[in-house]
């Protein structure tokens, strides 16, 4: 497999993010980068972004987390921020993100963790926590799901999968603003354009919404079909903090809260004046609420 890696100078004077980079080496020869942050014995939070974003998504809930007493870790998935980068669309699936954040999960030798998780953080981080129940000990989704082709994506989505395969040039910042209700500076939208020197390193990028499962002969449909078994006999705690201006999610948590019972009596929450991106748009918002709802359930 071949893979690319983004220069450090690229992420050089980046706005609002002073946090320590930190590496693990997986075992196909990739460095996965990730951040953590705060006291080592402090409550885990696990923080997992999806499309097109990384840990730099975070840099707004991470500080208030940390001056909470939790401990912040927030990955990035192989294909962007400072991971390594395969350069062909095909050495990328759901099953392969899966191994290298469980690769993650035990080298750092996460306990009770509380994981947050939006976009394809949540397609990968609820796979996770149903297959290992044991690590987890709250669960907190923000504009994200777990498809398993039963219904038809909507019109919003399916325009989205085939924007991000037939355009000859992966916007990257401009899909940060596009999902977001902020206006973002130009200091940011390079920040989120930085892990992408040139088109090679984007496969990762441009393939995410191609993975996501939308036929039923997909095996990864029967496999979240698996995992929500998991989730409906769930009684952890479980929050939902959706957003209200998010023209594909928007709706979804009202399946969250009744399928599974950890959701039942949670202070949920729909974020106003917020996009699909809630963490760019409402970070402190987010934390502030996230910190609540754990601190109820420890």
């Amino acid at each position: 497999m071949e893979f690319v890696r983004t220069p450090d100078e690229r992420f050089e004077n980046l706005p609002d993010y002073p946090f320590t980079a930190k590496y693990l080496q997986l075992k196909d020869g990739m460095r996965m980068h990730f951040l953590d942050e705060g006291p080592s014995s402090g409550p885990v939070i696990l923080l997992l972004h999806g499309e097109p974003s990384w840990s730099f998504l975070y840099r707004k809930m991470i500080p208030p987390l940390v001056e909470a007493g939790f401990r912040a870790v927030a990955p990035d998935l192989i294909g962007f921020g400072k991971s390594d980068k395969p350069t062909q669309t095909s050495d990328y699936s759901y099953e392969k993100h899966l191994n290298w954040l469980e690769q993650c999960l035990n080298h750092l030798d996460l306990k009770d963790i509380h994981l947050f998780c939006q976009d394809w953080g949540g397609l990968l981080g609820l796979r996770l926590a149903t297959a290992q129940p044991e690590r987890f000990s709250t669960i907190t989704t923000a504009n994200t799901f777990l498809p398993t082709a039963s219904a038809k994506p909507n019109k919003a989505f399916l325009q989205w999968r085939s924007f991000s395969q037939t355009i000859p040039e992966f916007p990257v910042g401009k899909v940060l603003q596009m999902a977001t209700s902020t206006d973002l500076s130009p200091e940011v939208m390079a920040a989120y354009e930085a892990p992408f020197p040139d088109e090679s390193y984007k496969a990762g990028a441009r393939i995410f919404p191609a993975l996501v499962p939308i036929e039923a002969d997909d095996p990864e449909a029967q496999n979240n079909k698996a995992a929500w078994k998991v989730l409906q006999q769930w009684e952890k705690p479980f929050l939902t903090l959706f957003s209200d201006s998010d023209p594909i999610m928007k709706g979804l948590e009202k399946y969250f809260i009744e399928q599974i019972p950890g959701a039942k009596g949670q202070a949920h929450k729909i974020i106003e004046g917020a996009a699909h991106f809630l963490q760019e748009d409402k970070g402190s918002d987010l934390a502030k609420h996230l910190i609540e709802f754990i601190n109820r359930s420890i």
